[in-house]
Parts: structure tokens; C-alpha cells; sequence
């Protein structure tokens, strides 16, 4: 391999450590990354707006401080995506929407300023769905992102572009959003690592914060930012830049309780799960899985009794609550603002967007949905007095064609659009860590992962415990090589 292949099969740990050492400067990094971009982006569609001069000029900064003794950084030198529904100040930032194609953010995001202020090389703003609401990645205003699988399916999303931009090596290190499963699916759908950690941990600001934009300003109870990454290793060094409380968000927790690189140390993943009960569903009951998926999890999960942990199949009775998760959504939402931008722009947006805001939805399913949260609150805190951490599918289907919001039917059975996300929304309405690691691929090599849920704010149990598993059946070795597209492109 060329020095550039090399680079951009780093991990961001290996990254920042080389850069730090003087032994690769930031901008050959950096050069690599864009290279990487150059070669496979027109067929993959990760970004929708890059910024390679930028990302030049804060390379080369990276390295004048280097050279003055100066520290840039945790992150300093590394390659980073952002989600094109992460504020960049002066980076349009378009929501996948026509509404906001002209859009240029006054302010960063918190999770961006943090980590600029850890030295990271922003590379552009990836791929997403209509201001998020959908699990795949294509949307009016650019072309479908595409799975480096397989780039005739989806590669999941919402944050679609950020986990294309890491599966390849165009980025070490993404930032994706999760309102109902946003990190984990495109994770589970690419072969990665999807941290969502507990509500409150990463802060939100100006997204789901700021009432002066209708759709950026959605979603604000279920909402979290958090890393995409190839290791759980690059996971935890990413949360250690963006966790931590602001005064601008008020659900953000103090900091302290985690330390996030210890979390992934020799010395903590060695006795990770011993001890630990593990509970696994394969279904709750509820949801239909495909057989593949059934197969790779039910069998990845007993990696973890290899490692010392009790595992127990639970039969958790919990009532179904995916019928609640849309009318939270759209009690967060400006629906006034967002009812606005369809009369202005309807003809243009995302029919199934378009349908959900037109919809007219009353008081009583509004409040339905909140009591069915905190029923499932209360069903979900007692399931967990009895394990220590909740294994899960991630997905109960490996990817399926673009243009599709999801599979008609599943192992036999009619089901509606969203059934395949089943397992994810529920713990946003929770607020409970949640990550994605890979558990294995389908027999024509299709990433299937694996979800592992914590008790409320144990995020350091989850992290260990996806660190032990990486640590048993590491995946980072593997890569796409992914073909040109067909030649047809969709828009929603």
C-alpha cells in the first residue's frame, strides 16, 4: 500500500498518536483523507459539502504548533465528518431539505467547537435524510448515499454520509446524531461501531435548542450526538472530546462519572463483563427479525459467556412502543414553523415528511405517546434490576435497496416502514447508553451488528462491554471495496 492507503487505514487513536510523534504531519493526513474522498465519493455520496481548503489551512496550523511545542489537542490532526444536521459556523448547513439549501449557521454546534478546540481537521458535512426523520440516507436536495458493501442499498441513517465517510477511509472518525436509532443503524449497516451514550452526556446547542429554526430545532427529548467510528477505541476518544455539561443545553449532565479512555484500556476490557449478567432478546416478543440477523446475533452473543458473563434469554413483557415514538417527535417539533415550510416548499420535500407534518394530530396523542413513555420507562428500569447490560439486534434486517424507507416484509411477515428499527427508538424515550458493534455478515458479506444497552447512565459498563467484544471478534480489519454505483441516482 501507498503511504496514503496506509494513512487512511489508520484508526484516529494510531492517527492522533503518529501526528503527535512527528512521524506524519497533519497535513499529509489530511491530504490522504481528501484523496480517499477524491477517489470514491462520486459513486458513494458521503459528503454534500466538502471544505478541503479549510481543512488544509487547519492542518498546516496543526503542524506550525507542533513545531512551536505547542499541544493542539487531543484530536489534533485528525480527520473528522460532521452530519449535515450538526450548526457549522460559515458551512452551509442543509438539513437534506430545500428549505435550508442556502443556509449558513452564524454558530457551531457544541460538539463542533469542542472538536475544533481539540485540533480535529473537519473534511466536510455528510449525507442525511430530510432533517433526519428517516433510518436510510436519501433526501430532495443531493444523491442517495450508498452502502460500500453494496452501493445498490442503503447505507442506513439518519446519519447516513458520516458512517459511509468512516467504512471507507475517508474519515477516521464521524459525528452522527441519534434521535430513534440515527448512529446505530448506519453503524449496524456498515460494519462499525455506533456510540449513543446516555441522554445528556454530549450536549446539543443550537440543534434541537434553537426555536428560530423549525426542523433543526426538533427532536430535543430524544435527541443525542455521538461518535461513528471503525474502534471502540476511537469511540471513547472522541466522547472524552464532546461529553460534558453547557449552560446552553439543560439536559447535560455533569462530567466525571466516566473516564471514557479507561473504559477502552487493556486493564479494563480484560475483566469487562466477568461476572456480569447478560440478558438477550432476540425479538422482545414483539418484532419480527429476519432469520440472518437472528442467526449472527444468537451467536455472537455468547462471546460474551466465552468472556465470563452469565447470559440469560429474557421474555421481557413490555408493551409495544413504537406506536408513541412519532407523536414525540412531533410534540418536539415546531409543527407551525415545519407546517409553514410545506406550504412554501411541499412540492419539494420528502413525501413521507410532508405526510407526517400534514397529519392532524391531536392533544390526546400527543399526551398518549408521553404516557407510553413513561410507562416504558418504568417497564424498562425494572427489566434492568436483574442484568447488568441488554443485548439486542441492532436491526432486524441487513441493508436493503435506496430509495426504500424499509423492508414490506420481514421473516414472512407484512410489516410497517419502520418495523426493521424496532429496537433502537426505545432507547431514546429511555435516555439509556446504547451502542452498535459489529456481531458478523450475512453470507453474502453484509454487516450485521449487535446493540448493547446499559442501565441509565451506566455508559461506562456499555462502552467496556462493546470493547471486550471488539477485544474477543475484532472487525476492524475488515473493509468494503466498494464498486461504482448503477447509474440511477434517487432523491426522495
Amino acid at each position: 500500500m501507498t503511504l496514503a492507503t496506509d494513512l487512511t487505514r489508520m484508526s484516529a487513536s494510531d492517527l492522533a498518536a503518529a501526528i503527535r510523534s512527528r512521524s506524519v504531519t497533519a497535513v499529509e493526513v489530511t491530504e490522504a483523507a481528501l484523496g480517499r474522498v477524491n477517489a470514491l465519493d462520486d459513486h458513494l455520496h458521503a459528503f454534500v459539502e466538502r471544505t478541503d481548503a479549510a481543512a488544509l489551512d487547519r492542518a498546516a496550523a496543526v503542524d506550525e504548533a507542533f513545531d512551536r511545542g505547542e499541544d493542539p489537542g487531543p484530536l489534533a490532526g485528525v480527520p473528522i465528518a460532521v452530519k449535515d444536521l450538526i450548526a457549522t459556523a460559515g458551512v452551509v448547513t442543509r438539513s437534506g431539505s430545500i428549505a435550508y439549501q442556502d443556509w449558513v449557521p452564524d454558530e457551531d454546534d457544541i460538539v463542533v467547537e469542542r472538536v475544533k478546540a481539540a485540533g480535529a481537521i473537519i473534511l466536510g458535512k455528510t449525507t442525511v435524510p430530510e432533517f433526519g426523520y428517516s433510518g436510510v440516507g436519501h433526501n430532495p436536495v443531493s444523491p442517495a448515499a450508498r452502502n460500500p458493501w453494496n452501493p445498490d442499498l442503503t447505507p442506513g441513517g439518519s446519519s447516513a454520509g458520516s458512517a459511509v465517510a468512516v467504512a471507507t477511509g475517508m474519515a477516521p472518525l464521524s459525528l452522527g446524531s441519534d434521535g430513534g436509532g440515527s448512529i446505530r443503524i448506519p453503524a449496524s449497516l456498515c460494519g462499525l461501531v455506533g456510540f449513543k451514550a446516555s441522554m445528556g452526556r454530549v450536549p446539543l446547542y443550537p440543534g434541537c435548542r434553537d426555536e428560530r429554526f423549525p426542523g433543526v430545532s426538533s427532536w430535543e427529548t430524544l435527541e443525542h450526538i455521538g461518535p461513528i467510528t471503525r474502534t471502540t477505541a476511537d469511540a471513547a476518544l472522541l466522547m472524552s472530546v464532546i461529553a460534558g455539561p453547557d449552560a446552553r443545553d439543560r439536559h447535560s449532565l455533569p462530567a466525571g462519572d466516566v473516564d471514557w479512555l479507561d473504559c477502552v484500556s487493556e486493564e479494563s476490557v480484560a475483566t469487562a463483563v466477568e461476572g456480569k449478567t447478560i440478558g438477550y432478546t432476540a425479538d422482545f416478543g414483539l418484532f419480527p427479525v429476519d432469520p440472518r440477523v437472528r442467526d449472527v446475533v444468537g451467536r455472537a452473543v455468547g462471546v460474551f459467556a466465552d468472556l465470563g458473563a452469565r447470559v440469560i434469554e429474557l421474555d421481557p413483557a413490555l408493551d409495544d412502543p413504537t406506536p408513541h415514538f412519532w407523536p414525540l417527535v412531533m410534540a418536539d417539533s415546531d409543527l407551525a414553523g415545519m407546517r409553514q415550510m410545506v406550504a412554501d416548499h411541499g412540492g419539494q420535500m420528502s413525501p413521507h415528511l410532508v405526510e407526517l407534518l400534514t397529519r392532524p394530530w391531536s392533544a390526546e396523542e400527543l399526551t398518549t405517546a408521553q404516557m407510553g413513555r413513561k410507562r416504558l420507562v418504568n417497564q424498562m428500569w425494572k427489566l434492568m434490576q436483574g442484568i447488568d447490560l441488554l443485548v439486542t439486534p441492532t436491526l432486524s434486517v441487513p441493508a436493503f435497496p435506496i430509495g426504500m424507507q424499509g423492508p414490506e416484509v420481514i421473516d414472512g411477515q407484512m410489516v410497517s416502514a419502520g418495523s426493521w428499527m424496532a429496537f433502537l427508538g426505545m432507547f431514546n424515550m429511555t435516555g439509556q447508553p446504547a451502542v452498535s458493534v459489529p456481531a458478523g455478515v450475512t453470507d453474502d458479506g453484509l454487516p450485521i451488528g449487535m446493540q448493547i444497552v446499559g442501565p441509565h447512565l451506566d455508559d461506562g459498563t456499555t462502552l467496556r462491554a462493546a470493547a471486550a467484544f471488539e477485544a474477543a471478534r475484532p472487525w476492524a480489519h475488515r473493509w468494503p471495496d466498494p464498486a461504482p454505483a448503477a447509474a440511477n441516482e434517487v432523491t426522495s
